[in-house]
């Protein structure tokens, strides 16, 4: 994986050990749109305490919050265990906020959704201000108009996450990666097997080859540069309200 520390400081400034980064999807492999800025988030996870590659086996705290359905594993982003992929079979804001409070979620990512203004549940949204460091608005296209932060991949590998979460069932199980080091690796996990088939009715095979299209045509040289907006919390929230109810902008 090749994103530097600098775009880390840029992106997440003052990021400290108990950091969490939510996601929130409300379209087919809509994570997907959302890659860098996860790659990032988790590089910032392990390299904020060391001890994390090291002397302890822990996953990054980074979650994904599905809205209404689930749509398509994207545990190869290392939202894992499965809970870390919070499936809210609702799109009402006040169930998306709670489930983001519930988890301490401190960064924050939301599709690009026409803002509403809506009320929340006494005390959740000064619980959210209170905590959320920042917050980002991302298109699952990779690209978001008025844009004020880039991320771009500078080593193919940064498409590897992409890659593997587009990957048919029949493709994964055929070919299951063990660990070579001996420490534990969710790819050889039977349980992560069986969440990727679970989860796979939630998405078609017509859904994968749009989605890479659409990947493959932001790449120059098999690289991907991705845009994000910065955004206020209230704002963020505002846009949140609308996750669910409208379609792709």
């Amino acid at each position: 994986m090749s994103l530097c520390y600098p775009e880390i400081i840029h992106a997440f400034p003052n990021w400290h050990e108990h950091d969490r980064f939510g996601l929130v999807i409300d379209e087919t492999f809509g994570g997907i749109g959302a890659t860098h800025l996860l790659q990032l988030a988790t590089t910032a996870y392990y390299d904020v305490k060391a001890s994390r590659r090291t002397t302890v086996t822990v996953y990054p705290e980074i979650y994904a919050f599905h809205i209404g359905r689930g749509y398509g594993a994207h545990a190869h982003y290392d939202f894992w265990p499965a809970r870390r992929e919070v499936i809210l079979k609702t799109s009402d804001h006040r169930e998306i906020l709670d489930a983001i409070n519930d988890r301490g979620i401190t960064r924050l990512a939301v599709p690009d959704r026409p803002m509403r203004d809506v009320e929340h549940r006494p005390k959740e949204e000064d619980a959210a201000f209170d905590r959320i460091a920042s917050a980002f608005v991302y298109n699952a296209s990779g690209r978001v108009s008025d844009g004020d932060l880039a991320i771009a991949g500078n080593d193919k590998r940064t498409e590897h996450n992409p890659r593997q979460t587009l990957r048919p069932l029949a493709e994964l199980s055929q070919n299951r990666i063990s660990s070579a080091t001996g420490r534990p690796i969710k790819e050889a996990d039977d349980a992560f097997l069986h969440w990727i088939r679970e989860r796979e009715t939630d998405v078609t095979d017509d859904d994968r080859v749009r989605v890479q299209a659409r990947r493959d045509a932001l790449k120059i040289d098999g690289l991907v540069e991705e845009t994000y907006r910065r955004v206020s919390v209230a704002e963020a929230l505002k846009r949140l309200a609308s996750a669910g109810r409208t379609g792709p902008s």
